[in-house]
């Protein structure tokens, strides 16, 4: 056992790629024992996803499968739904974002589920839900990024609709999931009964840009894409620093009160008086002028340390860091939000921590399983199958 906030509930993880182990992988994190189901020989696609090396699982896989256990069944092999079935008697919370039907089709749907274990909560992760014109249409990060509205107010202002390079399709929809299990949990101890929570990676996206549809209604129309933002605002947008890579620029964010800030930072501290008592929509036709001045300061330093400079006299600034910059944050390494975790077959890799702290529980980072690794461990622990009986079923192909 261990001290996490949800040490003692249980998990069934039906989930592949992204979205559904983002999920599970939170809630492993927050302490549940999670059991990642898998089919012998038919994996989780995303073990092989972009594999870099050939014969282990991939880096994909591994960053988003941590703190979990491994069961191969086979769901198709009638002692594999009987096995299943006794599984889902001894569990709290079953994760699924199969492809529309595919549940039911194996007899597992929420339905057949609930009858089976009524105080189980059953979640569900599907490109549009389970409901609605759309709902029997498959989607991937890109396709719900267009649906759910991302794309439209990504990219250059005269250019087309661009990807957000964050997962806030598949992730955005795991952490929703786990938002609305952790509700249903706590209405299951006021009701005892388990009940369905249906995400939709549309959903997730829409409500992410949600600060738009203010935009809209202002403007009266769809917000236009506004690339980088620079040149918008006095002091705001994106600067180029030294070192002239992809990535050596800082974001600066300046709101009018922070104004003397910036200009004592600039080392120009008679712009204090020139905009001084001006608002902020009138502040457009100084613009250019001021952010010209900052884009030649910002030019003389590195992306850090123009960040540090900026932060320190009170103007939210960040520098623009990339995965390398990230692995060695020393923000982030003070927050165990880079971790280091071992794997069979590669030594160790860096992974992503748990982005939730909470002050009375702590759940150490265990490496991701490989497939099947603890079924043994589970069907004797659970379901109470002896050496014997887990070597038979190995033979029939059932796990």
């Amino acid at each position: 056992m261990n001290d996490g906030a949800l040490s003692g509930i249980r998990v069934i993880d039906l989930t592949k790629m992204q979205a559904g182990p983002s999920c599970t992988q939170l809630l492993a994190w927050l302490g549940a024992d999670v059991i990642k189901v898998e089919a012998p020989g038919q994996p989780d696609d995303s073990r092989s996803h972009f594999r870099d090396i050939e014969g282990l699982d991939s880096l994909f896989y591994l960053v988003l499968n941590a703190n979990k256990r491994s069961l191969s069944l086979n769901l198709r092999h009638e002692k594999g739904k009987q096995i299943f079935v006794a599984l889902i008697k001894t569990a709290d919370i079953l994760v699924e974002n199969f492809a529309p039907g595919a549940a039911e089709r194996l007899g597992f749907g929420w339905q057949a589920v609930h009858e089976i274990n009524p105080r189980l909560i059953y979640a569900s992760i599907k490109g549009f839900g389970s409901w609605g014109p759309y709902s029997p249409y498959k989607s991937l990060e890109s396709v719900a990024q267009a649906a759910g509205g991302a794309m439209s107010v990504c990219g250059p202002a005269d250019g087309p609709p661009m990807v957000n390079g964050a997962a806030i399709g598949d992730t955005g929809a795991g952490l929703h999931a786990a938002i609305g299990i952790l509700a249903a949990l706590q209405q299951r101890h006021n009701t005892g009964i388990g009940q369905l929570v249906d995400v939709s990676m549309q959903d997730a996206v829409c409500n992410l840009i949600r600060v738009r549809f203010r935009d809209h209604q202002r403007l009266g129309r769809p917000p236009m894409r506004e690339g980088s933002g620079a040149a918008r605002f006095l002091g705001y947008g994106l600067f180029a620093c030294a070192g002239g890579g992809p990535n050596d620029y800082v974001f600066v964010s300046t709101q009018s009160p922070m104004l003397p800030n910036l200009f004592t930072v600039l080392g120009r501290p008679e712009l204090i008086e020139e905009v001084k008592g001006i608002r902020r929509e009138e502040l457009g036709p100084h613009a250019n002028r001021v952010n010209a001045i900052v884009a030649e300061w910002a030019i003389q330093r590195d992306k850090h340390e123009a960040m540090r400079l900026l932060c320190e006299a009170g103007v939210p600034a960040a520098a623009v860091m990339d995965t390398g910059d990230l692995e060695h944050d020393p923000q982030l390494q003070a927050r165990e939000m880079i971790v280091e975790l071992p794997t069979p077959g590669r030594g160790k890799f860096f992974t992503v921590g748990n982005p939730v702290k909470l002050s009375a529980s702590h759940v150490p980072m265990t490496s991701p399983p490989t497939l099947g690794q603890d079924t043994a461990e589970i069907l004797a622990e659970l379901l109470g199958a002896s050496d014997s009986e887990i070597e038979s079923l190995r033979q029939q192909g059932v796990i």
